[in-house]
């Protein structure tokens, strides 16, 4: 979680409280890492962390979505800022899908 928050701050995105979420709380099976962040303005941010050796594809990108809806559905709110970190090769049509539903994809490609 420290290198989420030091990298997070690289790129000027603060948060009051960073809480890690477990897939299992949310029903999935997934291997990513999801917080729950509050912002300096106390809007809720989604941060997903997203490693893997494989490409994500658009089919994966769509889950990832579906993993944020329940999010919401956890906590009752709804949550203004999506950002997900993904240290692997990403589909171009997997980050056009993810940022036109409102996420901000940061540090794409290999670690």
């Amino acid at each position: 979680m420290k290198e989420v928050v030091e990298y997070l701050q690289k790129k000027n995105i603060v948060f009051k409280s960073l809480k890690p979420v477990t897939p299992k709380e949310l029903g999935s099976r997934k291997k990513v890492q999801i917080y729950l962040g509050i912002d300096l303005k106390g809007y809720y941010a989604d941060v997903m962390v997203l490693e893997k050796k494989s490409r994500v594809l658009r089919k994966e990108a769509t889950e990832l979505m579906q993993l944020h809806e329940k999010l919401e559905k956890y906590i009752d709110a709804a949550i203004k800022k999506r950002y997900i970190i993904i240290r692997a090769p990403l589909c171009s049509k997997a980050k056009a899908l993810l940022e036109e539903h409102g996420w901000k994809v940061l540090d794409v490609g290999q670690s």
